[in-house]
């Protein structure tokens, strides 16, 4: 299904990502990073640190693990651990942690109890475990997503968050934590996905019942926008959803998204822009978007009729070629794998700048197509 010459290309961009983490690690230490310095080129902060709590904190872990997999290099297993450390200021802390400890979590603590059976990071997994679904509303049956006055609130993020329930279900033996990602799931597929496969970010429900007050913009163009990563969220979380619980329902809701994505990546020479529904100037790209839609495919993929898969692998190889070509970073003297993400549509400091997760994703998904990744999710 993947040709020869793709295998070759996908080696090819490995070793290159491989020589490029190495001294990414090398020079971070124990330093979390997120987006490099516009000045440098280089990661000078440190949110470890700075922010400990900060939603991407997980990220750069989960490279370290995908490529200590792969490669089984002691350095990626090291930074790995030590930011797993790090990361235990946050429990300390706990204001301000939300929905997102899935994030920062699976990448960290389950993924290192996944590759090492350590018993100290999957009590680190099973206590972000209990944290999410002590977000949840039984009432409304959803997972609140963020803090403050916003106990109604929703985002479409939250389904790649909710596969930490589902790996606590195995590892505890407690059903209850799939009753919950079920749920949540079951809520966002309702009243966040529209019919036509376009997704709103945000969703705004009643905290006493969980009826749909309102949909507003987030980080989209405007409400009834649609924000590409947004549909990359859905794309990637519901696939991984059917994966852990076989409800068809999900991998249909996986595949209408992925298909409305689809037919608008394909419009832009396969790398998406940050909205689909946003005005024609300016022209602003999210390769984050594309990277992690790409894994969604991948996912997808293995789960449909064979006539089915080539549409799904053909549109990863192609979003991730086309990013590659254009956007990728391979100069040693620089941070960041992937340029061109963009954080939210109107918020410029965070506009076509390489950030964390678009890197991630682009090494999960390089490693997807050599069957050299494992499950994180």
């Amino acid at each position: 299904m993947i040709s020869a010459e793709t295998i070759e290309w996908a080696n090819e961009i490995l070793a290159k990502i491989d020589r490029k983490l190495t001294v990414e690690a090398e020079r971070q230490g124990k330093k979390i990073p997120y987006i490099p310095d516009e000045q440098t080129g280089r990661y000078e902060g440190d949110l470890g640190q700075s922010d400990p709590v900060w939603w991407t904190n997980g990220f750069w872990s989960g490279m370290m693990w995908q490529m200590y997999h792969a490669t089984g290099k002691e350095l990626y297993k090291k930074t790995a651990e030590i930011n797993e450390e790090v990361l235990d200021k946050a429990f300390d802390i706990y204001t301000g942690l939300h929905h997102d400890v899935g994030f920062m979590w699976l990448h960290t603590a389950v993924a290192n109890f996944r590759l090492t059976g350590s018993e100290r990071s999957k009590a680190r997994g099973c206590h972000a475990a209990h944290l999410l679904a002590g977000r949840y509303n039984p009432r409304g049956k959803f997972i609140r997503s963020w803090n403050r006055d916003r106990s109604g609130w929703v985002i479409i993020d939250s389904m790649l968050n909710i596969p930490l329930l589902f790996w606590a279900e195995k590892e505890i033996g407690d059903p209850r934590f799939r009753y919950i990602a079920e749920d949540h799931a079951d809520k966002v597929m309702t009243d966040i996905v529209r019919p036509d496969g376009s997704v709103n970010h945000i969703a705004v429900f009643d905290p006493t019942n969980g009826e749909l007050v309102e949909t507003p913009a987030g980080q989209g163009y405007a409400s009834g926008s649609s924000w590409s990563r947004g549909q990359a969220w859905a794309i990637y979380g519901f696939a991984l959803s059917y994966r852990h619980t076989g409800k068809s329902g999900y991998l249909e809701t996986a595949k209408k998204v992925a298909h409305y994505f689809i037919s608008e990546v394909s419009k832009t020479d396969w790398v998406p822009l940050v909205d689909f529904r946003a005005p024609k100037e300016p022209v602003m790209f999210d390769t984050s978007a594309g990277m992690c839609a790409a894994c969604g495919f991948l996912e997808i993929a293995k789960y449909v009729d064979e006539f089915e898969k080539a549409l799904y692998i053909d549109a990863a190889i192609n979003i991730l070629r086309a990013t590659e070509s254009k956007y990728a970073i391979w100069a040693l003297e620089k941070d960041g794998l992937i340029d061109f993400s963009t954080g939210s549509y109107h918020e410029e400091r965070w506009t076509e700048v390489p950030i964390i997760y678009a890197d991630y994703y682009f090494v999960e998904a390089i490693l997807r197509l050599l069957n050299k990744d494992f499950l994180i999710w």
